[in-house]
């Protein structure tokens, strides 16, 4: 591809003010796969400075226009589908199977849905008692920062909205999975987007990043990561008073009663944990179980552990891949051997390579028992194939240990009592609550309470968030 080393600024591939070369390695074989630019402050200046320009006209375009420019888009995405498919587990080490079942479809799903917010829209309306006109606006400049775990996703999530709402953007990408959004870019371009209203800046959080947190002509940041940056990013943007959107970690329990289907539970459970390597913001790492059911979850879930296989992500298959670099992969060592030296039970998986490897970042599946939630395993994020196992006696004991984190970006229940499951919904401080395996659609507002963040994406809601309501007397 010819455009690794290039930015797209006001609609054209252009070269960096300054170059600084950083290689893409990928996660199953540590070789490099390309090599692309960072950026700088002054790309950004130059991003800004474009998306300022667009956003003169763009925020007057009508619905019909931008409707067609996310239709344009869906098109030539779904054109180039096998592209994206076989992309992202280059680049970040998601499997080809997950690739092609999620990791793709979800860009075509948040498109759609944002078309969906846009046309049932009302923009103008009349104030509740009559009095005056309230009018919805794009908020201005978005800058938006986002992770490499959904490369596709929570980018889209993101512009879909953002574009549809008349606002301009400046995007950082994770650099350590560009390549995917650099294709994301040639997509918008293709579909006729007019120049400077979406923008791409590849590079770090420090050159990058801070330089979109701080600007002082961006007017909302919309950032995906770790609760960590989100703190670095909420204080650079507090100067400018800048809306800003958080979608951070998490530890999500997933409480599971003894009147589920044990044996369908204990496969829920796992995937929910393994799914995407283990690296999803929402993992249902903590496994809550009640404890007259507990010594035949955790068999009925060891033995589903020791059954995940660990794979090449280039190829096809049920089996998970590696974790998506060496720091990472180092992280998740580290808190597999906190998990042993507080001294949790390791019932599977442990520290080291997969059997049969000798390079790549795997990551053993691994499963922690008889764990309280006291212990870091239960209380700090892993990121990575780890799965904690605590019992509780009562469903309030279940509640209390669920909520006793800091987190509050999705829970799970699991039950066949429905009145349970409405009844333990409605107690759970999450923004997420998926009952029985069963997951959200594309118009559900995704977002977390507490330190998950701030804000919603997706749907209607994450439509709003890219708004602003004038009020108008009559």
């Amino acid at each position: 591809m010819d455009n690794y080393k290039k930015f797209y600024i006001n609609g054209e591939w252009v070269d960096p003010v300054q170059s600084t070369d950083f290689d893409v390695i990928h996660p199953g074989n540590e070789e490099k796969v390309a090599t692309i630019a960072l950026g700088s402050k002054a790309d950004v200046d130059l991003a800004v400075e474009a998306a300022k320009n667009a956003f003169e006209s763009w925020q007057f375009s009508t619905v019909d226009e931008r409707v067609a420019l996310l239709e344009r888009m869906i098109e030539i995405y779904n054109s180039r589908a096998e592209e994206f498919i076989k992309i992202m587990p280059l680049e970040m080490g998601t499997t080809m199977s997950f690739s092609r079942e999620v990791q793709m479809p979800v860009g075509t799903g948040h498109m759609e849905a944002a078309i969906e917010a846009l046309k049932e829209h009302q923009f103008e309306r009349p104030s509740p008692r009559g009095g005056s006109l309230l009018i919805d606006e794009p908020v201005g400049i978005v800058g938006m920062i986002t992770p490499w775990n959904w490369p596709v996703n929570q980018i889209v999530i993101k512009v879909a909205p953002a574009l549809a709402a008349g606002c301009t953007i400046v995007l950082k990408p994770s650099e350590y999975s560009p390549l995917s959004s650099i294709m994301l870019a040639e997509v918008i371009d293709a579909a006729g987007c007019p120049p400077g209203v979406f923008n791409l800046v590849n590079g770090d959080g420090p050159g990058v990043g801070a330089a979109i947190s701080s600007h002082p002509d961006i007017d909302m940041v919309s950032f995906t990561g770790s609760t960590q940056a989100g703190k670095a990013i909420t204080k650079a943007a507090a100067d400018t008073i800048k809306r800003v959107t958080l979608e951070l970690g998490g530890k999500s329990p997933n409480l599971l009663f003894a009147d589920a289907d044990l044996k369908e539970a204990a496969k829920i459970s796992v995937d929910s944990c393994f799914n995407n390597n283990g690296q999803s913001c929402d993992a249902a790492s903590r496994l809550l179980v009640e404890r007259s059911v507990y010594d035949e979850v955790v068999e009925l879930v060891t033995a589903e552990v020791a059954n995940t296989q660990v794979g090449d992500p280039m190829e096809e298959g049920d089996h998970i891949g590696p974790v998506v670099n060496k720091r990472q992969f180092e992280n998740v060592q580290r808190m597999i051997q906190v998990g042993i030296d507080d001294g949790a039970r390791l019932a599977a998986g442990g520290l080291g390579l997969p059997d049969g490897f000798n390079k790549g970042y795997y990551v053993r599946p691994t499963l922690f028992t008889d764990v309280n939630n006291d212990m870091n395993i239960a209380r700090q994020e892993v990121f990575g194939p780890v799965l904690a196992i605590l019992p509780f006696d009562t469903e309030e004991e279940a509640i209390e240990i669920a909520n006793d984190t800091v987190y509050g970006l999705s829970a799970f229940v699991q039950s066949s009592d429905s009145e349970r499951v409405n009844r333990v919904s409605r107690k759970l401080r999450a923004g997420v609550v998926n009952v029985n395996g069963n997951a959200a659609d594309y118009d559900v507002p995704f977002g977390g309470y507490k330190q998950s963040g701030n804000g919603r994406e997706a749907g209607p809601q994450g439509f709003h968030e890219y708004l602003e309501t004038k009020a108008v007397t009559l």
